[in-house]
């Protein structure tokens, strides 16, 4: 069958008369066992012509346009990836495969196609950033009680690297195999440009070669295994414990005698909440209730906060009215403001002190998709919407003051955005000793990930804002992700067939299966039956322990870019880059 296939591939004449020949012979056909192979011989020739011809030009003029490669992996790719079959999709991970496919294509023909280097390391430093942007507020409350998780990571990373020593000495494969396979099986750049300087610096000098053909043997399916177990995280997302409480706001009726102050009635109720407004009785004034106020019986008196703070303070108060001060407009109105003012992003909403200016309160803030209860010490950012309380002839001056403006959505802050990811990628490449005496670095996508963080948190240097819209943050990281994921698959295809055509290929896949189903497991189960971490964020985190963007990426397809997936990637990736960097060098150099 190769032979034949051989031979019409370099007679396209002869595919031409096939073509012909099926043609008239299913023009003329009446009978259905004439008319079926006649289609089938036309379709097979077609398609063989097509495949010359591609071969002959398209292969040809894609390996002179690295540019061109990178867009028809970012828009074919996204195509695929759109397609469910029994409700699932790859979505962005799509453009990894296809451009394995497209480069393994290439590579059959002798037509080498490529994105370069740099170009996916500008996507991945941008991804990394604007993850870490968008994680930084949450991510230092959280890793506070991350101790745990962190030293189970590095713990079962240990375990799949001694797994990968004696598995791989057992299997009769080389130091420098072994760890390239580690490197493939944690789909991790780094740790196998490690593994290859530690191979040649122990006097391997086909160290770097193996490395790279054991890496690319495992890459492919490891990434595949991992989007398995993180497709089974997201199956139970739905009894998450830690799903945030939609906000709502009710009116109480004060049914207490004692005068108790506002102040201590907050002190004493345990969640997130907000108190709005104040109407002493059933015709006075609505006002902005104050800690210093005392309620008194059959006073009106609004909250805002998730539903369990709220019927704590319902039972604290009195019962819930039928009333609706918010329905009440002539005395206080409410209005959502967007904050495009950079004066005011990246700061805290009690430091701007609406309430001595303008006499206002702001109830809650919605950034993206989510609302938060305004507390004191929440930062502000560009594209934040807040619902803000006021007498009605201050409303237009607060909204002057916020700036209120659509630009604040999208705003690219090119200062923080520029200075910030200098910064990340000179971290990434600084030397970091190690006890073998070697040097390694984390790399810009760690580098940019750290100090995304921690613009995110602080929010403010002097006058200027360091953190992104949200809005931003997802428009970078899609694109920075698309853009790597084009430029790994093209690199992971270009190597494939190498892997393959090595005479080691079965080993080294059996011992990848190995390491990616310690990790993949090992994971799965403490986080979720030791840690009972939900499943969205158990989500991020495998990605992150895979330092995966893929993984990253059909998280969020599956949940609409929930942030608890990226904070669950960003707790976990420097570390698990570090740790990774780290044993596959001791791995090499065995």
């Amino acid at each position: 069958m190769a032979t034949v296939l051989d031979y019409l591939l370099d007679n396209p004449v002869v595919i031409v008369l096939l073509m012909v020949g099926s043609g008239m012979l299913l023009w003329r056909a009446r009978r259905r066992s004439i008319r079926v192979p006649a289609a089938a011989l036309l379709i097979g020739s077609t398609a063989l012509l097509i495949w010359k011809v591609a071969h002959a030009n398209i292969l040809y003029h894609l390996s002179k346009n690295a540019v061109l490669v990178l867009f028809l992996l970012v828009g074919g790719g996204m195509l695929l990836g759109h397609i469910k079959i029994k409700g699932v999709s790859l979505g962005a991970a799509a453009v990894l495969f296809c451009g394995i496919a497209l480069a393994a294509w290439g590579a059959s023909a002798s037509t080498p196609i490529e994105v370069h280097k740099d170009l996916g390391a500008l996507g991945l430093a941008i991804f990394t950033f604007a993850i870490g942007i968008q994680s930084g507020p949450n991510f230092f409350h959280v890793i506070r009680t991350a101790g745990g998780p962190l030293a189970i990571l590095l713990g079962i990373l240990g375990v799949a690297a001694l797994a990968a020593v004696g598995v791989g000495r057992l299997l009769g494969l080389k130091a420098a195999m072994i760890a390239g396979a580690f490197a493939g099986a944690v789909t991790n750049t780094p740790a196998l440009a490690a593994a290859g300087n530690a191979a040649a610096m122990a006097g391997d000098k086909a160290g770097p070669g193996d490395a790279t053909v054991a890496y690319a043997g495992t890459y492919l399916y490891c990434v595949i295994g991992m989007l398995f177990f993180c497709l089974l995280s997201l199956r139970y997302r739905r009894s998450d414990k830690d799903t945030p409480s939609p906000l709502i706001n009710r009116t109480i009726r004060v049914e207490r005698e004692d005068g108790p102050l506002l102040g201590n009635i907050v002190e004493t109720i345990s969640g997130q909440l907000r108190f709005s407004r104040l109407r002493r009785g059933e015709k006075g004034p609505i006002t902005r209730p104050k800690n210093d106020d005392r309620l008194y019986k059959d006073d009106l008196i609004t909250v805002v906060g998730t539903q369990d703070a709220v019927n704590q303070a319902i039972k604290a108060v009195g019962h819930g009215s039928s009333h609706s001060l918010i329905e009440d407009r002539k005395y206080l109105d409410f209005r959502r403001i967007t904050v495009s003012d950079p004066k005011r992003a990246g700061r805290t909403i009690g430091d701007l002190d609406i309430d001595s200016r303008f006499g206002a309160t702001i109830s809650r803030v919605r950034r993206g998709d989510v609302d938060m209860v305004a507390e004191p010490g929440l930062v502000l950012q560009q594209g934040d919407r807040v619902r803000v309380v006021a007498p009605t002839s201050k409303m237009k001056e607060i909204t002057k003051f916020f700036g209120d403006s659509t630009r604040g959505l999208t705003d690219l802050n090119p200062i923080a955005l520029g200075l910030g990811m200098a910064i990340g990628i000179a971290i990434g490449e600084l030397p970091i000793l190690t006890p073998s005496g070697e040097y390694f670095s984390i790399g810009s996508a760690a580098g940019t990930l750290i100090v995304g963080l921690i613009f995110g948190r602080i929010g403010r240097i002097g006058p200027i804002a360091t953190a992104l819209p949200f809005t931003t943050c997802q428009v970078l990281a899609e694109v920075g992700l698309l853009i790597f994921l084009a430029q790994a698959g093209a690199k992971a295809g270009g190597q494939i067939l190498e892997a393959f055509t090595s005479g080691d290929w079965i080993r080294i896949f059996a011992l990848g299966a190995i390491m990616t189903l310690i990790m993949a497991i090992g994971l799965y189960a403490t986080m979720r039956w030791v840690f009972k971490m939900g499943g969205t964020k158990l989500a991020g985190l495998l990605g992150g322990a895979q330092t995966q963007p893929a993984v990253l990426a059909f998280a969020n397809g599956r949940t609409n870019a929930d942030p608890r997936v990226a904070l669950g990637y960003a707790l976990v990736y420097p570390v698990a880059m570090v740790g990774k960097i780290v044993v596959a060098q001791i791995l090499g150099g065995m």
